[in-house]
């Protein structure tokens, strides 16, 4: 009986432990894929990144690996390579005799973060002695970026944004600057041809042939563009009489009160070997004062009619569909005009960007020149946040509808100063990539850049989408930048207000509720000098200042209407 019983616990027993055997069998032989972390992994286009596992059981198996439908791999690791950005779902198989296992990886694969590098300069021929700041702005990135310069291929320095260059010697000078960073290099290059001053080539250039003066006033007509007046003779003469011997200068001052139109011819004169010789000719029309005014009638607006032009410079606002309220569609320089106009139809500011930044706006009337303020603009300023704007004034002489005649601007508390230019230019480059400064240089060589601030506005470019040229040059009258940081940690930026006279500024003296208003008899004319208007037609604001407040960014005036003070 008793060896009956140990018999069937012995038989009971073999069957348990075989049992137990079997299941450890099957479990333990199963293959296993070991993933680290979340399975997700980044790469960059281009860039190779080896998916390796460890497994277990993985004795005698074979492996898959699968993008979609497609076999890719077939062994125990894979080397995974895109050539375009996204995300990337794999999918890993081991299978042995004993069973499968699998698992799906995602890779994110994102753009190099290549460097990107813009000289803000153009191809230009100089005469010996020529000195220039040349600047590169440099495309911020997730690695740092280094910066070679070098002047016909001989390195003249490295790592800083601006060299000094001058033209000691005569010849061809090509200056490369080179951003490197981990993924990859980009260069931009500037020739500079130096030739002795007496070889130099005349350029001698005007914007207009036509132009329009009431009778008794003066007109200023200058070039555009000169590149040399040493050594050159102008010759002026009027209506065919030759004008006297103090008007040997590239620009004329135009002052007749004979009514009618007149020809005004101009020849330069300068030697390069044999004569060089350029002529223009112009056509000048007298019109009597008054001849085309628009009476206020019943029926009269006090508001603008009509924004005539905007012509903003690069700023953080500028194409910015947040709150700068654009679509992204502005393509045209009248999609630019109708989205400004919309704005300030809805008392909404509209940004002119950074110095020379304008918006010009006429009346359905033309406004009286009445005692005291004739007209208000409108500006979001407040005590410590002043971005001035120059005002300007024109009348249509010519009767035309057209903002076509003499610009006179309106004198303020920085007019006659020495910190004030009144023929101050910038010229704004388009950036070489999204993402980067504007750079800017200017007639006084003066060059630097307006800041993308990507924490606040992250549309591609500051610079307007409407223009289609790879540069842009704004004229105007600067005021010295008066901003500080209070805080020393610049933290804090303070931007005071002037005296009086601008726009978007915060003056005790003409400023109520960040609305400046404006006498017109404070008309001057090119020269300084006053001038009678008694009335007006168009209006024009011009950003007045080339200054940044750190992380505040670019100081740019901004306006939200315009209004007549009907008295």
């Amino acid at each position: 009986m008793r060896r009956f019983l140990e018999f069937i616990f012995l038989s009971v027993l073999a069957i348990i432990t075989s049992s137990c055997n079997r299941d450890e069998v099957l479990t333990a032989d199963l293959p296993e894929i070991i993933i680290e972390g979340d399975g997700i992994y980044s790469v960059k286009v281009g860039e190779e990144l080896r998916l390796a596992p460890d497994y277990r059981n993985s004795d005698g198996a074979t492996f898959e690996w699968r993008i979609g439908n497609d076999v890719v791999g077939t062994e125990r690791a894979y080397v995974f390579m895109a050539e375009e950005a996204g995300e990337v779902y794999i999918t890993i198989t081991v299978t042995t005799d004993a069973g499968t296992d699998s698992e799906e990886l995602r890779i994110d694969v994102t753009e190099l973060d290549t460097p990107a590098i813009d000289i803000a300069m153009e191809d230009i021929t100089v005469a010996v002695g020529f000195k220039k700041t040349i600047t590169a702005t440099v495309r911020k990135t997730e690695h740092e970026c280094k910066i070679r310069w070098t002047v016909n291929n001989e390195e003249v320095a490295t790592d800083v944004e601006s060299i000094e260059f001058e033209a000691t010697e005569v010849g061809t000078y090509r200056i490369v600057a080179t951003a490197t960073n981990p993924d990859g290099e980009a260069s931009d290059s500037v020739t500079i041809k130096v030739v002795n001053a007496e070889d130099l080539d005349l350029i001698y250039e005007f914007e207009a042939t036509e132009y329009h003066i009431t009778e008794g006033r003066t007109l200023i007509i200058r070039p555009s563009a000169i590149s040399k007046s040493e050594g050159v003779t102008f010759l002026w003469k009027l209506d065919g009489e030759e004008q006297g011997a103090d008007t040997n200068m590239p620009h004329f001052l135009f002052n007749s009160s004979e009514v009618g139109k007149h020809t005004l011819e101009v020849k330069a004169t300068t030697y390069i070997n044999t004569p060089i010789e350029i002529s223009h000719t112009f056509s000048v029309e007298v019109i009597e004062e008054g001849k085309y005014r628009r009476e206020r009638t019943a029926a009269s607006a006090s508001v603008f009619s009509e924004v005539v032009e905007y012509l903003p410079a690069p700023g953080q606002f500028i194409g910015d569909m947040k709150s700068g309220g654009f679509t992204g569609e502005e393509l045209t320089a009248e999609d630019a005009r109708a989205y400004a106009e919309s704005r300030l139809r809805q008392n909404n500011w509209v940004s002119l960007g950074a110095f020379g930044g304008s918006i010009v706006v006429v009346f359905d009337h033309s406004i009286a020149n009445n005692d005291d303020y004739d007209f208000a603009i409108k500006g979001n300023s407040f005590d410590g946040s002043s971005e001035p704007g120059v005002v300007w004034v024109m009348q249509d002489e010519n009767g035309n509808g057209l903002a076509d005649d003499t610009w006179y601007e309106l004198k303020g508390s920085e007019t006659g100063l020495d910190t004030t230019y009144q023929d101050y230019e910038v010229t704004y480059y388009r950036p070489v990539s999204s993402g980067m400064p504007v750079a800017w240089s200017d007639n006084k060589g003066g060059s630097g850049t307006i800041d993308y601030l990507s924490s606040f506005h992250n549309q591609p470019s500051y610079y307007p989408t409407w223009i289609t040229e790879d540069s842009y040059t704004l004229r105007g009258t600067r005021l010295e930048a008066r901003n500080y940081d209070k805080s020393g940690n610049g933290s804090m930026w303070i931007q005071p207000a002037y005296d009086w006279g601008y726009a978007d500024n915060a003056s005790e003296r003409d400023c109520i509720d960040a609305v400046n208003s404006f006498d017109i008899s404070n008309a001057i004319d090119a020269m300084g000098q006053s001038v009678e208007l008694d009335y007006i037609d168009f209006v024009k604001v011009q950003s007045a200042v080339q200054a940044k407040s750190g992380w505040l960014g670019e100081l740019s005036t901004e306006v939200c209407n315009f209004v007549e003070i009907v008295k």
